[in-house]
């Protein structure tokens, strides 16, 4: 007997295979509905299994042959047979496992008397040969009887073990589910937009299967993460000096501040020479806190009041290594100011080369972030820049903003203090932190 099993959208589909399979005198010993497993089998559809059977037939010889081998044996005994009784018995035990054709012998005249006992005893051992072909077949038929025993007891064994194994599989898939559960709040608590997190999640369900455990998800969602959030992007000191560098944004971000922790560690750390442009003249004070900044580092600083004055500044500080131009604030609503901006951006000569940072706070809402990169999206590419992570406890915008915006990160400040408060953006400890870590 040959058994398989046959999976299909619908039980008719599924037993129309095994008939395909099996042909039409399959037997059905079982029909099964499957369900999706997983975090996401919500989305998948049930389908459903069969367990067909088919006999195999074994050639055994006829009762007809037998008997006819029997009437044709008699037939050919003569009166001049020589064949000893343990010859045709031999004959006899031969053709009850294959069928043979004896020769057939030349007519011979009447049988004498004197070999009437010989028949005699010939139709003697017939008769028992038959009786020991009748037990043979019983033998067969209870050979079959206990190979279909075993063979049930076999499938009983083996379908036990299967649900032991399911119920081992749906108790930890339920672990698992429940570990997802404690990492998608921890995301959405820490302001991860749930886009994001679903998009990060849903990539999972193929590590939930068996063997695998929560270390396991927690690591991959932890790759994951690093992967999105990218290597951090900062000032490049290769090719032609000076380069100029760009700071924008929205007022009260700390653009000004930031531009003088950056400017120290180029100043300070790798001994690079620093100067200083403004072109922020809508606030009194602006100016005069960047002058404080480079009286300190002893760097020079120009004031631009328009942007076809950027080249000839820049032009004054062609020995630098570095520039940076500080920029107005204002709001992303403010057209006029938007274009001022543009305008000193794109001003500036081929012949330099320029890099352009927006400085954002990691206190702002999402939806006014996304309103603020897609202003400045208009203006120029950048690269991003994240100030007062001190001042808040979520980190999940910086990650909503850097998918969003599609823009590499740089740089990180967390306080006040020039040049302390200043770091290169670290993607491990911001994931580990976004994850429930410290």
């Amino acid at each position: 007997m040959t058994i398989n099993k046959f999976q299909g959208k619908t039980k008719e589909e599924a037993i129309e295979k095994a008939k395909i399979e099996f042909g039409p005198n399959a037997v059905i010993m079982n029909v099964k509905e499957v369900k999706p497993k997983g975090f996401f089998s919500i989305f998948k559809s049930t389908t459903y299994e069969v367990t067909a059977a088919m006999e195999e037939k074994e050639r055994f010889s006829s009762a007809s042959q037998f008997t006819g081998l029997q009437s044709q044996g008699m037939q050919n005994t003569t009166g001049t047979l020589n064949t000893s009784t343990t010859g045709v018995r031999d004959s006899i035990n031969y053709a009850a496992d294959e069928q043979i054709t004896l020769p057939v012998q030349e007519p011979v005249p009447e049988p004498k008397p004197a070999f009437t006992p010989e028949i005699k005893k010939m139709k003697n051992i017939l008769p028992k040969e038959e009786e020991r072909y009748s037990s043979s077949g019983k033998k067969i038929e209870e050979r079959l009887d206990t190979l279909s025993n075993m063979l049930e007891e076999r499938l009983g064994v083996a379908q036990k073990e299967k649900e032991e194994e399911n119920a081992a599989s749906r108790k930890q898939s339920s672990e698992e589910l429940h570990f997802i559960r404690i990492l998608y709040n921890t995301l959405i608590t820490n302001e991860v937009n749930e886009k994001y997190v679903n998009e990060i999640l849903s990539e999972m369900e193929r590590f939930m299967r068996p063997g695998n455990n929560v270390d396991v998800i927690l690591s991959n969602v932890y790759q994951k993460l690093i992967l999105r959030f990218g290597e951090p992007n900062i000032i490049s000191m290769e090719g032609n000096k000076p380069k100029v560098i760009f700071f924008v944004g929205p007022t009260g971000v700390g653009k000004t501040t930031s531009i003088a922790k950056i400017a120290s560690k180029y100043k300070v750390d790798e001994n690079k020479k620093v100067a200083f442009i403004t072109a922020d003249t809508y606030r009194i004070a602006a100016t005069e806190q960047l002058r404080v900044y480079a009286n300190i580092l002893d760097a020079p600083i120009s004031i631009v009041y328009k942007a076809d004055e950027l080249n000839d500044a820049v032009a004054r500080l062609s020995e630098y290594d570095l520039i940076f131009v500080d920029t107005a604030g204002f709001s992303h609503k403010n057209t006029a100011q938007k274009e001022d901006i543009k305008n000193l951006i794109h001003g500036l000569d081929s012949e330099y080369e320029s890099e352009v940072y927006l400085v954002l706070s990691a206190t702002t809402k999402y939806n006014d972030l996304k309103d603020i990169v897609d202003m400045y999206h208009e203006i120029s590419d950048y690269k991003l820049i994240f100030t007062k992570l001190d001042e808040t406890s979520c980190y999940g915008n910086i990650l909503n903003i850097k998918l969003y915006a599609g823009a590499d990160l740089s740089y990180v400040t967390t306080g006040q203090n020039v040049p302390d408060d200043l770091e290169v953006f670290d993607t491990q400890k911001i994931v580990k932190q976004l994850l429930g870590g410290k």
